[in-house]
């Protein structure tokens, strides 16, 4: 696959194919911008979970492009970036979008906002985390500031990842989400 980046070599630019238990669980993260949090989720999921899901990111309104310290920070961690794009949340709204069984949102903008309805009756929670692309300093202290929120986020996800989904039921999933919610 051309656009790639997680040891997998999944992209979030691949949203062909179908999508059932057997190909993963899909996980969209959403942040009203799609250039850091939403980003640095999705990265971190295709590579921690890439056996049992499939990662997608995307926004109300997003940026041109995903932010450059987005970007690097994901680098220096070993990930590729060549495939993560900032892209509309509605690509993930209509008949031929993916199969999304999560809806995660990692800003409260996005939390709330009136989203599209997702096909499939997807559990859907909040993850709140800072927007590090707010943070103005250092390109030392920004750094530090969007490593801090991936470590925030790759907590949670570890916690997803290591949750036995096929024995909970929708409540019990959107529970134990919730619970994650507080990791990191």
């Amino acid at each position: 696959m051309a656009n790639s980046y997680g040891a997998d070599g999944r992209s979030d630019s691949d949203l062909t194919g179908d999508s059932g238990p057997a190909s993963g669980y899909g996980v969209l993260f959403l942040c009203t911008g799609n250039s850091a949090r939403s980003i640095l989720a999705e990265a971190a999921l295709a590579r921690r979970g890439s056996d049992r899901f499939r990662s997608y990111s995307a926004g109300s309104e997003p940026k041109s492009a995903p932010h450059p310290r987005t970007l690097e920070v994901l680098e220096r961690r070993g990930y590729r970036t060549a495939g993560l794009t900032s892209k509309s949340w509605e690509v993930f709204s209509g008949p031929d979008a993916p199969r999304i069984d999560f809806v995660i949102t990692v800003c409260g903008n996005a939390a709330g906002e009136v989203c599209p309805l997702w096909p499939g009756d997807p559990v859907t929670v909040h993850w709140g985390v800072e927007d590090p692309a707010a943070f103005t300093g250092s390109a030392a202290e920004e750094r530090a500031r969007f490593e801090a929120i991936h470590d925030q986020l790759a907590a949670k996800i570890d916690g997803l990842v290591a949750l036995d989904l096929d024995r909970l039921d929708a409540s019990e999933r959107l529970a134990q989400l919730r619970e994650l919610a507080a990791r990191g």
